[in-house]
């Protein structure tokens, strides 16, 4: 059987044997094509569980971060806090070069004023009796060499911005004598005691401290601790959040025992009434 259908398969024609031939290419490239679509449609069931699997993940980091409370009632990032310009830039440390240059700068100062003894009026002299050297010195030997001479900006001050900045440091003035007469006043122990706390603390450290060094510590954890506290927020937070359960406690228990009993004015009577 098998001679004999080699045989005629010899003598068929030459296209019946391409057809075949043909018609066999084309199921093999169907069946290959099939698998091929089969595969695609697992790696698609596969990226689309991935990528779901990832969206809830995001959705539940977002929803715990939303949760998490935050230090001092904080809702914003910390660059937001400090405004979001270029000061904010500074504080956080988005420019490297220009943190660690403005950084060194004050800390050179400080050395001279604090270490060296260096007095300010000396300091402002001999600052622009360099500068003005150097660019004098710069202006007549540029014709020399070739080179232009340097140009100076023209710093005029406009009338708008300095009444904006008069009437900036006005309100704040005027809120401070406001506070200061509303907390005198007796309307409000709890601020009353912490207003007295902040001054003595404040004259405690001043006590140990110059007040160029005062300036120069506040200035140095004003550059460090926001940049630190946003790389180690979370467990910041964590521990903050421990130290104001103790600290109301703390306050519950005093305001029980000794603010309480503290006699009140006819003022605070009126006012309960």
């Amino acid at each position: 059987m098998y001679t004999a259908r080699s045989r005629l398969d010899e003598y068929q024609p030459l296209d019946l044997k391409e057809g075949r031939l043909i018609r066999g290419k084309m199921s093999e490239a169907a069946e290959h094509a099939s698998m091929a679509d089969r595969i695609q449609d697992k790696i698609h069931e596969y990226k689309g569980s991935s990528s779901s699997s990832d969206s809830e993940e995001e959705d539940s980091l977002v929803s715990r971060n939303a949760q998490r409370k935050r230090l001092f009632g904080r809702k914003q990032p910390v660059h937001a806090v400090f405004g979001g310009g270029k000061v904010a830039d500074m504080i956080m440390w988005r420019n490297k070069q220009v943190s660690g240059g403005i950084l060194a700068v004050v800390t050179v100062v400080w050395l001279l004023f604090e270490c060296m003894d260096y007095h300010l009026l000396t300091f402002v002299c001999h600052a622009f009796m360099f500068v003005l050297a150097a660019l004098f010195l710069w202006s007549n030997a540029a014709s020399l060499v070739n080179r232009s001479p340097p140009k100076f900006p023209e710093v005029i001050l406009r009338e708008d911005q300095v009444l904006s900045i008069a009437r900036s440091v006005r309100h704040e003035i005027n809120e401070a004598f406001t506070t200061f007469r509303y907390i005198a006043s007796g309307k409000d122990l709890k601020k009353f005691l912490m207003a007295v706390g902040g001054l003595w603390v404040v004259s405690v450290i001043g006590n140990w401290f110059s007040f160029l060094t005062l300036c120069y510590l506040v200035f140095l954890a004003l550059c460090t601790l926001p940049a630190l506290y946003e790389k180690y927020e979370d467990q910041v937070d964590d521990v903050g959040e421990t130290v104001m359960v103790q600290v109301r406690k703390q306050h519950a228990v005093l305001d029980a025992k000794v603010l309480q009993k503290i006699p009140r004015g006819p003022f605070a009577d009126k006012k309960q009434h």
